[in-house]
């Protein structure tokens, strides 16, 4: 009976307005099978802008992400072979240094606490995202976890959008993820992304009836921290008349785009891999990357970088190149 108990009372409903409302009270969103707050979730993880310096550069010629060290399906996701399924709905997390470990989750996470740590963890979603922090809390980290939907059965014409979602103005960790889908995967102004597998982005026709634009990465501008993308895989298959925008989609959409470091980045697909962050970005360092032809000979479909502000102050162009070991140089428009 305590069992069912506990279980029911994981289960949201969306209220008005969207947002998660957990049945039997704020404190029994998170049950005996989370461990408890303050409990240590330990993982190998490169923190930080310089946690990476120390790690050779990809050789060149690279044939493919695993044969140059970048991250794939065999890197990343759960490091525990057996999960503890759980029917959540869409769960709202509400007590600070929440730790949700070993679970296989049907549902999605809304969280409205400080210091959440999802490790070793599995969630195939059918909402707008699989986590999303909301504004005003912080020190959310997402570690070796697998993020999914369900094609077909998400909330935006049957499209999932965001696996992560950053509604906050702090800093999120994502690292050792591997992510597939959801339209925009991870999408947030500030954070530290690293050593994840993006793949697999389903593309689908919005609300709007329009195809949606998808990214494995997206920053819409004004991010109030800094946002570092580093050793990734990230892959957007999208095709171009199906709405792929980037890789790695930096828009100035709310605000300039500044303070973002892509480093050391395995990218493909997209109109092009990288879309650079447009005129009036500001501290725009993108060293080191590897475009790689797997869906088009250039990275992208019209080519590797777009929309790159060489006069930006503290922008940074080094190391850039092709899977062959070109260099790739931006056009400028």
């Amino acid at each position: 009976m305590l069992t069912a108990v506990l279980l029911f009372s994981l289960i949201t409903f969306t209220g008005l307005g969207g947002e998660a409302v957990c049945l039997g009270g704020a404190a029994r969103c998170d049950s005996r099978a989370i461990t408890a707050p303050g409990a240590t979730a330990s993982a190998p993880t490169r923190n930080g802008p310089g946690a990476a310096d120390g790690k050779p550069p990809a050789p060149k010629g690279c044939p493919s992400p695993r044969a140059c060290g970048y991250p794939d399906a065999t890197t990343t996701g759960p490091r525990i072979a057996t999960l503890t399924p759980q029917s959540t709905g869409n769960a709202a997390i509400r007590t600070d240094g929440t730790v949700i470990k070993g679970w296989d989750i049907t549902g999605s996470l809304d969280i409205y606490a400080n210091d959440v740590t999802v490790i070793d963890s599995r969630i195939t979603s059918t909402n707008w995202w699989g986590i999303n922090l909301r504004p005003g809390f912080s020190g959310l980290r997402i570690l070796h976890t697998t993020i999914t939907a369900v094609p077909g059965k998400g909330p935006d014409n049957g499209g999932a959008d965001y696996a992560v979602s950053n509604m906050s103005t702090s800093s999120i960790e994502v690292g050792h993820c591997d992510i597939s889908v959801f339209g925009d995967a991870l999408s947030m102004g500030q954070g530290n992304l690293h050593d994840n597998y993006v793949h697999d982005i389903t593309p689908f026709r919005n609300l709007d009836g329009e195809w949606q634009h998808t990214n494995a990465v997206i920053s819409n501008g004004g991010g109030k921290g800094k946002l570092i993308i580093r050793h990734n895989t990230l892959l957007n298959a999208t095709p171009v008349e199906q709405g792929a925008s980037a890789a790695i989609g930096l828009f100035a959409d709310s605000a300039p785009v500044t303070h973002t470091v892509v480093d050391d980045n395995w990218l493909a697909g997209g109109a092009y891999a990288l879309y650079a962050g447009g005129a009036d970005s500001a501290g725009i360092e993108v060293t080191d990357n590897v475009f790689s032809p797997q869906f088009y000979p250039a990275g992208g479909k019209y080519g590797a970088v777009a929309y790159w502000n060489p006069t930006g102050r503290g922008n940074v162009w080094r190391g850039n190149r092709m899977a062959d070991g070109r260099t790739v140089v931006p056009v400028q428009p």
